[in-house]
């Protein structure tokens, strides 16, 4: 088993959990990493950073093979769709982008207001993008509609501060959130 965890110190390091070591360290970013996810079904993993760029590396050989540009701040989150081939990065200024990993382009670019996204979540279909951050509103987009921008289909408001996470369960019918205000919502 694997862990993979981002750093201020501009890294992101792959961890051996049995060893208890750093398998691999990332380096590359020239600001702080801050999110870090596993693509599906492959040995590649993706990095955000500080210097609003998104890198995805090769965890076997510890290099990176595409770097992503277009965020106009830092990257708080990623996310990618199930099969893998859609990866969703977040940023501080509200700006949810849609990257075709295989043709290395930009596919769509969601804008979820003027608050900082810090959760982003594609459901297991691939189809619904989940989004919450500093307003505190989740707000479910319909990411089939991509390369167009995907359309807002519902708002959830119940959290009193910043949404900090969001999951949604294996079938999909159940969405939990996480909050600075210290509760866990489910909203099915």
């Amino acid at each position: 088993p694997v862990l993979a965890s981002a750093s201020m110190d501009q890294t992101a390091r792959l961890w051996d959990l049995v060893a208890n070591r750093a398998r691999q360290t990332f380096r590359g970013h020239v600001d702080s990493v801050n999110a870090v996810e596993f693509a599906p079904y492959s040995n590649h993993l993706a990095t955000g950073s500080g210097d609003k760029t998104v890198s995805i590396w090769d965890a076997r050989t510890g290099l990176c093979e595409q770097t992503f540009y277009g965020h106009r701040n830092a990257i708080n989150a990623l996310c990618f769709a199930p099969r893998g081939d859609v990866l969703a990065s977040a940023d501080a200024d509200g700006a949810v982008r849609l990257w075709d990993v295989r043709m290395v382009s930009e596919l769509a670019v969601v804008d979820a207001g003027s608050f900082a996204v810090n959760a982003i979540a594609f459901d297991p279909s691939g189809m619904r993008l989940a989004v919450g951050g500093d307003d505190s509103i989740i707000r479910l987009y319909d990411a089939a509609t991509a390369p167009a921008a995907p359309e807002l289909v519902h708002s959830l408001e119940g959290h009193a501060e910043a949404v900090q996470a969001i999951a949604f369960d294996a079938a999909g019918s159940c969405l939990f959130s996480g909050a600075s205000d210290a509760t866990l919502r489910l909203w099915s």
